[in-house]
């Protein structure tokens, strides 16, 4: 079985993974490329639908690991090793993200009931508008802060590279900056497929439940959403008749990512270079 590349933008660089591979490269402040290669402890799941929920466990985990060490050398620090602090984070991370696309857009969809009396299909359509509009404007505010910039340029060279890759076409940084910014795998579609899914799934909560019990089981049901997610991701990326699916994800995309520069683009190449080597 061929090994998708896949990847993710951090603080000045790009991390790549391929398989059990793993490479991050990052721009120092000297201008040096700092390139740091790692290989999974673990293999990854191919376990239909079970698959979906543990790689994208291991991809947080890989995600934050590389993200601190781009910011140690982006901003010019020693690297350190912080275990308690990635768990810390990331649990925090967590917590944020319930709030604010389950118990907020809930919170809200039940104060609205009480106003209107929706019917259960109505309810849980309001809810889950909510949260894809949450979504949107969350991405707009932070595609406007200039750090956030960088970082979603990096993630458009990190999307024309794997295009170039994927096309046969030699890693030049002319050929990769003739590819597009959006990627049919990229994590932002993962995301409007969750809420997606999610949108069906709750359909068959009843709103009667206590509120307390709706959200429960939201975050309960939260493990197979993500799996029938990432199986539609896969597929989508693969069979046409499912590519209306994740077409709104690609849209999304114009969010989340920049046209980059050479030099942006340069890293890019590095990483995927690193992780194929």
């Amino acid at each position: 079985m061929v090994n998708l590349v896949g990847g993710q933008a951090v603080l000045e660089g790009v991390m790549m993974k391929s398989g059990e591979k793993i490479a991050v490269a990052v721009r120092d402040p000297s201008g040096k490329i700092v390139i740091k290669k790692d290989t999974l402890r673990f293999k990854e799941s191919t376990i239909p639908f079970f698959r979906g929920i543990v790689n994208l466990i291991m991809m947080l985990s890989i995600g934050m690991k590389s993200l601190s060490f781009s910011s140690d050398i982006a901003l010019g620090k020693k690297e350190e090793k912080r275990n308690a602090s990635f768990a810390i984070s990331l649990l925090f991370s967590l917590l944020v993200a319930l709030f604010v696309f389950k118990f907020l857009p809930l919170g809200l969809t039940q104060l609205l009931d009480k106003k209107f009396s929706l019917n259960s299909f109505t309810f849980n359509l309001v809810d889950g508008l909510l949260r894809f509009s949450i979504l949107l404007i969350y991405l707009f505010v932070i595609s406007k802060i200039k750090d956030i910039q960088r970082v979603f340029q990096y993630h458009g060279a990190e999307h024309k590279v794997v295009n170039c890759f994927e096309n046969n076409k030699e890693l030049s940084i002319k050929n990769v900056q003739s590819f597009t910014t959006v990627h049919k795998r990229c994590g932002t579609t993962f995301v409007f497929l969750v809420l997606f899914v999610s949108m069906i799934f709750f359909l068959f909560i009843p709103k009667t439940l206590p509120f307390f019990s709706k959200l429960s089981l939201r975050i309960l049901l939260l493990p197979i959403i993500a799996s029938v997610s990432y199986e539609l991701l896969r597929l989508g990326a693969t069979y046409t008749f499912l590519k209306p699916f994740i077409i709104p994800g690609l849209l999304i995309q114009k969010l989340t990512t920049r046209e980059p520069d050479d030099a942006q683009v340069e890293v890019a190449i590095a990483s995927l270079q690193a992780v194929l080597a």
